[in-house]
């Protein structure tokens, strides 16, 4: 025979069950309720005006075919001014970030204050779109490379720099604990327990970043910042859909190479990250 005290425990965990799968399909119908509002607040629910568009998407698909690469000579610089922009812009926001994800990170940072300080201005960077600070920057130094450099590097200080820190803060803490107990410093402490630790990980951090990085670098020359950007929207002011289709693949071929690049590199890294720790295994 059962104990009645088993059949109470019994019957409170069934309960809590059933409530734990109600607030959870409560919270679903929820979420769908958001989407749906949203879908119909955007338009996305027009149905007539969706099938009003895409006659003229057909339309315009016919007159980008066939590519047009006349000009690819033409070209040739702009590619390179773009993926010198996303390198520049990359190396910029990696020496920025650093310094400011130490303040950031609340097991390095020296008080609450420059906590919340470097917090306050990641999110500031982070929440300004690149394309506004390459017009703003353009307004400031004029047009070229320079603004766009500065707009991709400043942009991406706001995300690098969070992922930094969070880095940082998730590093073990025996190393640290283990460094802290020979006296070291606040300075030794980082550079010998905690950025060992997260080093692979900030390189994969900036290889994903670099490959965002060009590919926003693409379209800031619409803002005058350089790159190929500028001969994109220089065609489709023209009305040149068949330089528009040729530039576009031009960049999905650029941008495919990027992506592999990186992921090439990526995986170099956590194989020398997997080689590192079979050698500190046979130290041990």
């Amino acid at each position: 025979m059962t104990p009645p005290g088993r059949d109470t425990l019994i019957r409170s965990i069934l309960a809590a069950d059933r409530a734990r799968r109600r607030r959870a399909r409560w919270r679903g119908g929820l979420v769908l309720a958001v989407v749906a509002a949203c879908f119909w607040t955007t338009g996305m629910l027009d149905g007539a005006r969706l099938a009003d568009g895409l006659p003229a998407i057909g339309t315009l698909l016919a007159e980008m075919l066939p590519p047009d690469f006349g000009r690819w000579r033409d070209w040739v610089v702009p590619m390179a001014e773009t993926l010198a922009m996303s390198v520049a812009g990359t190396a910029l926001a990696l020496a920025a970030s650093l310094p400011l994800a130490l303040l950031a990170a609340r097991n390095t940072t020296p008080n609450r204050w420059l906590h919340a300080a470097a917090r306050g201005v990641l999110n500031v960077l982070r929440a300004i779109p690149e394309l506004i600070l390459g017009i703003v920057f353009v307004a400031a130094v004029g047009f070229g490379m320079l603004p766009g450099v500065l707009a991709l590097g400043l942009h991406s200080v706001g995300m690098v720099g969070k992922f930094f820190a969070e880095g940082i803060e998730h590093a073990h803490p025996a190393p640290i604990e283990a460094v802290e107990a020979t006296g070291a410093s606040r300075l030794q402490v980082v550079g010998h327990a905690i950025l060992p630790q997260v080093w692979p990980q900030f390189a994969d951090i900036a290889m994903y970043r670099w490959e965002y990085n060009f590919r926003a670098s693409t379209v800031m020359g619409m803002v005058g910042a350089g790159g190929i950007g500028t001969e994109l929207i220089g065609s489709l002011r023209i009305l040149d859909y068949g330089q528009v289709s040729a530039l576009l693949l031009v960049v999905l071929g650029a941008v495919t190479a990027v992506d592999a690049m990186g992921a090439a590199l990526r995986h170099r890294l956590r194989s020398g990250r997997g080689g590192a720790v079979v050698h500190a295994g046979a130290a041990r």
